[in-house]
């Protein structure tokens, strides 16, 4: 096995049991499993596994998503990545899969995400009882078996995805410019995109995506998301995270012309409240 696992966290620590029972559960066991956690209150403990598990602390006011993943794959000793969020239970047979495909594929992997209820993954379960009630991605669609190139970059995502570690390193990681949350994966995306090395969307086993409260659009992160949005602008010339600027600029928070985007109010706590959503979709 030449696989590391690496998740990031901060407060979520029953997704993150749920991560870890998943991995236990694998058919092959990855070789280590990296956890960045970024000032959870508690502070993450060490979870009990048969594979060697370490725990690297970063600190940050606002979420340091993109120096988290960098941290944690810094920390990997495999030759092989394996980036799941916090949130994602991986499918007994992902590990084992993924790590033959980037043994023989040098490419961006993107493995399916399956969406739980809140009901779901809650005590006892078995992944039999969860497919059957997992419902995949309205827009990303993925074939039933094997890997099929995708040509457009802004559908990568950091849910649950592989690359090798030359690759990772080629590229440097996640660029930091984009501090806090929101554009630093399809920058990334981007990045990979223009290097040639190809986004593959894989198809078989995958991962359940633990429930859990979402604000549509994301208004705790808007100075992030505004800041990040110009920056990948001034970069690629094309707006990200489209449909959250659009539902900004309808509640008059931001102002945007062609090529600038400027934060012209906070939200109230009534819009945050309102904003706040039971699922991502």
């Amino acid at each position: 096995m030449s696989l590391s696992v690496l998740t990031i966290v901060k407060n979520r620590a029953g997704h993150l049991g749920q991560l870890v029972e998943g991995l236990r559960r694998s058919v092959v066991q990855p070789a280590e499993l990296i956890i960045v956690d970024m000032a959870s209150a508690p502070a993450v403990t060490l979870p009990d596994t048969a594979f060697p598990t370490t725990i690297i602390s970063l600190s940050g006011g606002r979420l340091p998503l993109a120096a988290a993943r960098n941290a944690a794959a810094q920390a990997a000793t495999c030759d092989n990545l394996l980036f799941l969020d916090v949130d994602c239970i991986p499918m007994r047979d992902l590990v084992g899969v993924i790590d033959d495909q980037l043994r023989r594929t040098a490419g961006l992997i993107c493995a399916e995400a399956f969406y739980l209820s809140g009901a779901d993954a809650r005590g006892n379960w078995t992944e039999d009882e969860l497919l059957a009630v997992a419902r995949p991605h309205p827009v990303r669609h993925f074939p039933t078996s094997g890997m099929r190139e995708e040509a457009n970059a802004g559908l990568f995502w950091s849910l649950v995805f592989g690359i090798r570690r030359t690759q990772f390193d080629r590229l440097g990681g996640f660029d930091e410019a984009f501090s806090g949350y929101g554009a630093e994966d399809t920058d990334f995306g981007f990045r990979a995109k223009c290097a040639g090395i190809p986004l593959l969307f894989m198809g078989g086993p995958g991962a359940f995506h633990q429930h859990h409260e979402v604000f549509d659009p994301p208004l705790p992160h808007i100075e992030d998301i505004v800041r990040n949005a110009q920056l990948f602008f001034d970069r690629w010339k094309i707006w990200p995270m489209e449909g959250w600027l659009q539902a900004f600029g309808e509640e008059g928070l931001i102002w945007r012309d062609e090529c600038q985007i400027k934060l012209v109010r906070l939200p109230t706590a009534d819009e945050v409240a309102g904003a706040r959503r039971l699922s991502a979709f």
